[in-house]
């Protein structure tokens, strides 16, 4: 028996994506489905791209952020249970038979779940930095069957439990709307299952100023997040255990090389390449996601990336979010 199933699309200006993603929608070989795009007013073309496919669009009178949308689009929708996913995500073929799988016993069950799906690791585009990104997502997202949140680039949910929620939060810090929304569901009694075999191509098109700004600009959020969430320690999705040894690693060793050429001493010489060999033993299951993916000529360079430069985007994206939050503390306290 298939359920049927609502796909909720939030599309912005990804006239460029929306195309590609409503093509591997239409692809699947699942039959009881609907496709539910909310635009949010966008300019670039994308309406004209959506209405030649069948589907509902939902024009939005003035541009109201994702939540809104995604919030909007699940209003809208008919299916017993609601798929969310992004305009540059594109189905596999049997994405939606998969879930019709896992789903069908929870819906007799009567519980309260929300299911995750994950990109794959090869993503459309396969340059350096899109991989990297592709594979250090999918293995952080499914290090866990029970993950700490659910992504809303493949997040699937009962119809009678989204309207339990409220939904997504339409006036939040950007980016990680997702993580408030799991946990503020976690907290009702819903359960959160990951799902790995769930995955959706994601088109990324990054280039390594992009992957720097989007490593800055998440960690900068997810900070100012986990500060008031109480958490900054936690185990969550790519804000991982081994994403903070990386970048702890990285400066103790860039201090440790600043004091020598001040100090001469020897003995610190020897911190660097400790710390580094630690950071390989915390990181090695995705280093060996890496060499899965790509082989010995990707992992190097990958984990190269990932232990030298990428850590300087995050830390300092995190230092950027205590500096906001604290300053929006003081401002806080000011104005009671």
């Amino acid at each position: 028996m298939e359920i049927s199933i609502s796909v909720v699309i939030p599309n912005y200006n990804k006239a460029d994506t929306i195309g590609k993603c409503l093509e591997a929608v239409f692809s699947s070989r699942y039959g009881n489905f609907e496709v539910v795009v909310v635009d949010d007013k966008s300019e670039d073309g994308s309406v004209e791209v959506v209405e030649k496919f069948p589907c509902k669009l939902i024009r939005l009178e003035s541009h109201a952020g994702t939540s809104r949308a995604r919030n909007i689009g699940a209003q809208k929708s008919s299916g017993e249970i609601i798929f969310f996913t992004d305009a540059d995500c594109l189905f596999q073929k049997d994405t939606l038979s998969i879930i019709n799988r896992v789903f069908s016993p929870l819906l007799k069950s009567g519980k309260d779940v929300v299911i995750g799906g994950t990109y794959t690791r090869m993503p459309y585009d396969k340059n350096f930095f899109s991989i990297f990104q592709s594979v250090f997502i999918n293995y952080s997202e499914t290090k866990y069957e029970k993950p700490d949140y659910i992504a809303a680039h493949a997040m699937i949910i009962k119809r009678g439990t989204f309207n339990k929620s409220k939904g997504f939060p339409e006036v939040f810090l950007p980016i990680i709307e997702d993580v408030e929304f799991s946990h503020r569901l976690r907290k009702t009694g819903c359960e959160l299952v990951m799902a790995p075999g769930i995955q959706v191509q994601h088109i990324f098109n990054f280039s390594f100023s992009r992957s720097v700004r989007n490593a800055f600009r998440k960690s900068k959020y997810w900070n100012m997040y986990s500060l008031k969430n109480r958490d900054l320690t936690a185990d969550s999705g790519t804000a991982s255990t081994e994403l903070k040894t990386n970048v702890a690693s990285f400066f103790l060793c860039l201090t440790s090389l600043v004091l020598w050429l001040f100090m001469k001493e020897p003995a610190l010489l020897y911190l660097p390449p400790s710390l580094l060999a630690l950071n390989a033993f915390v990181s090695r299951r995705l280093l060996k996601a890496f060499n899965e993916t790509g082989g010995v000529l990707f992992a190097m360079p990958a984990f190269m990336y990932y232990s030298i430069i990428y850590p300087v985007p995050v830390g300092l994206g995190a230092v950027a979010g205590m500096i906001e939050y604290f300053k929006g503390q003081k401002q806080l306290l000011r104005s009671l």
